[in-house]
């Protein structure tokens, strides 16, 4: 699941990920992320969000993931130098933070990387 504003981001993303030989769905935004995750759970998967979105933040999109599946793997982007992981609303569970921009290559070897662990 890929959660991210900036739709030409979004696309670029997606069509990385894919090209890499991973099925992705795109979310506009936390709220759209949600509904899609909600009503289509998943026993496995990881959820690739921008921290800053309208409707619903990354870490409250986080949060809501987690409830629906606490298997939930979290991989987190930004834009901001300053932003960290809130440790009160994802504790005990690996989260990764990329920095925008994005390293494409680099991000397809994580989002990899982190669905093959158990």
């Amino acid at each position: 699941m890929l959660a991210e504003d900036d739709g030409a981001l979004r696309s670029v993303i997606a069509e990385a990920l894919a090209d890499a030989g991973l099925s992705v769905v795109q979310a506009p935004d936390g709220a759209a992320a949600y509904k899609m995750l909600k009503e289509n759970p998943q026993p496995h998967i990881l959820l690739l969000t921008d921290i800053r979105m309208p409707n619903m933040d990354g870490f409250e999109l986080a949060e809501a993931a987690i409830a629906l599946n606490p298997e939930i793997k979290l991989l987190m982007l930004t834009g901001y130098a300053e932003m960290t992981v809130s440790p009160a609303a994802l504790r005990a569970r690996e989260v990764r933070i990329l920095r925008k921009p994005i390293d494409l290559d680099r991000l397809c070897e994580l989002v990899t990387d982190m669905l093959a662990r158990p």
